[in-house]
């Protein structure tokens, strides 16, 4: 891939598109009809247009070519992230967020540096992110409350794609009644005994394969707080988020700040947070996506704080063991 840097610090992308498209092809190893290809070139230019747009207008954020760099982004919307968004209800007026240091919280904290976290996912091109983020908050408590490792402990959002029927698997969910169904089925296999297809199936759940349960679920922030969040994150372990990754789709590296990433009503993703920096320059949130380690800074995504980016305190949760 060419690219440019200019004086203000701007990573541009330069090169013939053609040859940047075959070399995204062969990378990526993607496959396409005759009447597709033009399609998805099409998209491909786009969306290096709107690369260098973002990164000669990014304060700390760096954005790319990755995988979903022949997508469209009505199809993206579509497609990765959830058809069926979750409503957020009005603020009540007046309303002031608590957006400042918690007392006595660590200047940084990385859940990952504690085992606390597992491998980074794929939920490929379903919108089925709800069903992972639960399953992995989910893991995260299993692993805090002595009863795997990291290593050890993989649980299957497939069945809660398949099983939960309050939700609407690829098509989008919510954490709350994902976890509400784990409780009701008893508990979740591992992957291995029910493996995830990227797709909804028909639900084959056998509680002779439970290897995780659940007692419910907290929720972790209470009207956009992110001091409370962040105290519950110290206090709690990887928390369940949910917000509007919209503009996520070329993200590579960097802060991505709050007015890159603005909230406006539905959360359409759903995530997990894993830790923050307080005392960087620009603090962030580390927040582990589940698109792979080939998108992002292998596979998270740094979120400015105090900001509510994304509206990212909206919807925070843990799973109770």
């Amino acid at each position: 891939m060419a690219t440019s840097v200019f004086k203000n610090g701007a990573v541009l992308i330069t090169g013939s598109p053609q040859a940047l498209f075959t070399d995204f092809v062969h990378k990526y190893n993607k496959v396409y009809t005759n009447d597709e290809f033009q399609t998805r070139f099409k998209n491909f230019k786009d969306n290096i247009a709107k690369i260098n747009a973002q990164n000669a207008a990014s304060p700390s954020a760096v954005f790319g070519i990755n995988h979903f760099s022949d997508m469209s982004e009505e199809e993206f919307r579509t497609t990765v992230l959830m058809s069926k968004r979750i409503e957020v209800p009005p603020m009540p007026k007046d309303f002031v967020a608590s957006n400042t240091p918690a007392i006595g919280a660590p200047d940084t904290l990385d859940w990952r540096a504690k085992g606390a976290v597992t491998p980074v996912k794929n939920q490929e091109q379903c919108g089925s992110c709800w069903a992972f983020s639960a399953t992995q908050a989910i893991e995260s408590a299993w692993i805090l409350a002595g009863k795997a490792t990291n290593e050890t402990v993989n649980l299957a959002p497939q069945q809660i794609v398949d099983c939960d029927t309050t939700d609407a698997g690829c098509n989008g969910g919510d954490t709350p009644t994902a976890y509400e169904y784990v409780v009701s089925a008893g508990g979740l296999e591992s992957n291995d005994s029910y493996p995830y297809t990227g797709q909804n199936g028909k639900c084959d759940f056998k509680k002779s394969e439970v290897v995780a349960s659940i007692t419910g679920y907290q929720k972790a922030t209470s009207w956009l707080s992110e001091t409370e969040l962040q105290t519950n994150l110290v206090a709690w372990g990887p928390l369940s988020i949910c917000l509007d990754a919209a503009s996520w789709q070329n993200y590579q590296s960097g802060v991505l700040t709050h007015l890159q990433c603005a909230f406006i009503n539905f959360l359409d993703h759903c995530v997990q947070l894993v830790g923050y920096n307080a005392g960087a320059s620009s603090p962030y949130w580390i927040v582990r996506n589940s698109w792979t380690t080939d998108w992002g800074i292998e596979g998270y995504i740094w979120l400015e704080m105090w900001h509510d980016t994304c509206g990212l305190a909206h919807e925070a949760t843990w799973p109770t063991v």
